[in-house]
């Protein structure tokens, strides 16, 4: 098998995990985690993002954990921002890394925006020139690149025309983000065979959800077809409100442990790691995707 010796692993549990629950974490408790991932071993985190408080109440101190933690160093800190405002939140608070959104998906992004996909990244321009002069890094991702619930499989020309947008806009840091749960294997490695080919000068970084069970072999896919920066989330928490029947993004616990048993290399301490992961699912207080949580490693399974 072509496989990578290492792969870099972004926790986003504090940012798409917690935005998804009803509890309203404390920002004491966010930052307990936020160390805790760091001493795990962790170099990306996103923290959160600077959505509208009203709109996510979940996320309304970011600011606070930005200030908190922007002393640490060999971390990269981002989050996700919307508008001019999301930019401004973040040149105050000192983040350094922020990451923009859109739909691949034409009615998803003409429902909730009236714009189409190329039109939401050719406004993101403003944004990242502000963004740059304030030392700022910008990254962007396509939500839904491997299909939607509303068009069905989505045509490799509609995410391209999304890059090249991103790219003429000055962001060479690119996620896909199966945000709907659609993806498979044979689809992921095509895709991330073609986009690493076409666009060469692209930084890539693969975001699964876990609707469907695919995630983890959509991983190795995509290592297969040479990615090895993948998003994750303590717990497997997340999910996304616009998708019928959506579960959360695939376990951190569950693809560091796939990754240490298969000899590829992460930085991350697995069992650090699932303790702070087991500390999460008792903070929500409901069952969680997580494989390792309910049956541990295999490792686990030999007695000494």
């Amino acid at each position: 098998m072509n496989l990578p010796s290492k792969v870099t692993i972004c926790e986003v549990g504090l940012r798409d995990g917690l935005q998804n629950e009803t509890k309203i974490f404390q920002t004491s408790e966010k930052l307990e985690l936020a160390t805790g991932l760091i001493a795990a071993g962790f170099k990306v985190i996103e923290l959160g993002s600077f959505m509208s408080p009203k709109a996510v109440p979940q996320m309304a101190d970011t600011d606070k954990l930005f200030q908190d933690l922007n002393h640490i160093d060999g971390v990269e800190l981002r989050a996700l921002i919307a508008n001019k405002k999301g930019v401004e939140r973040a040149i105050n608070c000192g983040c350094r890394k922020v990451k923009l959104n859109v739909s691949a998906s034409r009615q998803h992004n003409l429902a909730n925006l009236n714009m189409t996909p190329e039109e939401s990244v050719a406004g993101f321009e403003e944004i990242v020139n502000i963004a740059l002069q304030h030392g700022i890094e910008v990254s962007g991702s396509i939500s839904m690149p491997f299909g939607s619930p509303w068009e069905g499989d989505m045509p490799l020309e509609s995410v391209q025309s999304i890059v090249e947008a991103y790219l003429n806009v000055g962001v060479t840091e690119i996620s896909l983000s199966d945000a709907s749960g659609m993806a498979v294997p044979n689809q992921v490695y095509s895709m991330c065979s073609n986009m690493q080919e076409r666009y060469p000068q692209v930084k890539w970084w693969l975001h699964f959800h876990n609707t469907r069970g695919m995630a983890m072999a959509n991983i190795l896919a995509a290592m297969q077809a040479g990615i090895t920066q993948f998003d994750s989330s303590f717990a497997g928490l997340g999910g996304c409100p616009f998708v019928p029947g959506a579960t959360g993004n695939v376990s951190s616990e569950d693809v560091v442990h796939m990754m240490d048993e298969m000899g590829i290399e992460t930085g991350i301490d697995i069992e650090k790691l699932i303790e702070l992961s087991k500390k999460v699912r008792q903070i929500v207080d409901h069952d969680t995707d997580s494989y390792i949580l309910k049956a541990g490693r295999s490792k686990d399974l030999i007695r000494k």
